[in-house]
Order: structure tokens, then C-alpha cells, then sequence
């Protein structure tokens, strides 16, 4: 994560001492990011983003308390447009659905969703 994108983030993150040493808040959503990027199991986590159990906790209390939508509003209104994002969503098809073979048919064949 950026400098930048830091301190657009930072002052949104809840800051309420819970009886504990806080953790790195940057460190923790640097490690919560890197498991959605890679798609990696939350035990996988590197230790350098700190235990994964943290992150991971971390990551539901922010959900619960709404953070990750106050997060990527205020992300996308700082960069006005300059963010791109893309669905990854994957789709199972037929296995002769993805081949291109025409079967029969002349015309090319495409798998609509």
C-alpha cells in the first residue's frame, strides 16, 4: 500500500484501545489485502503481515462495523476515476462449451453469462 493510500485510509480505521497493545493497522490490512489478492487460505497468511488469526479477526470486525464500505468510498472519491476494477467472478461451463469447436455449426460459438 501506498503512502497516499495510507493516509486516505488511516483516519478511517477505528482506533479504540480493547484492553491489548494495538496492532500495526497498516501491516494487518496489508496482510488482509495480500490474502484476497492471492486467494491463499487465512493460515497461509506470510508472517511479515503478523498472525493470521489477527488479520483475520480484524477483518470481520471491520465488516461487521461497515469499515470496508466507508474504506472504498473514500478510496474512490480521492482518486476521482483513476481506479479501475475488474469482477473475477468465475463461470463453469459445459466441457465442450469452452473449446471453440463449431460442431456442426458454421458459425463460432461463445459462452455467454
Amino acid at each position: 500500500m501506498t503512502d497516499k493510500e495510507w493516509s486516505i485510509i488511516e483516519p478511517l480505521l477505528p482506533d479504540k484501545p480493547r484492553g491489548v497493545p494495538r496492532v500495526d493497522n497498516r501491516r494487518v490490512l496489508n496482510g488482509i489485502l495480500w490474502r484476497f489478492r492471492t486467494g491463499s487460505p487465512w493460515a497461509e497468511m506470510p508472517e511479515r503481515y503478523g498472525p493470521s488469526t489477527t488479520c483475520y479477526n480484524q477483518f470481520v470486525r471491520w465488516r461487521k462495523a461497515g469499515v470496508w464500505d466507508r474504506l472504498l468510498a473514500a478510496v474512490c472519491a480521492a482518486f476521482e476515476g483513476e481506479i479501475v476494477m475488474i469482477d473475477s467472478t468465475c463461470v463453469r461451463v459445459r466441457q465442450h462449451g469452452s473449446t471453440g469447436k463449431t460442431y456442426g455449426s458454421p458459425r463460432r460459438q461463445a459462452v455467454c453469462v
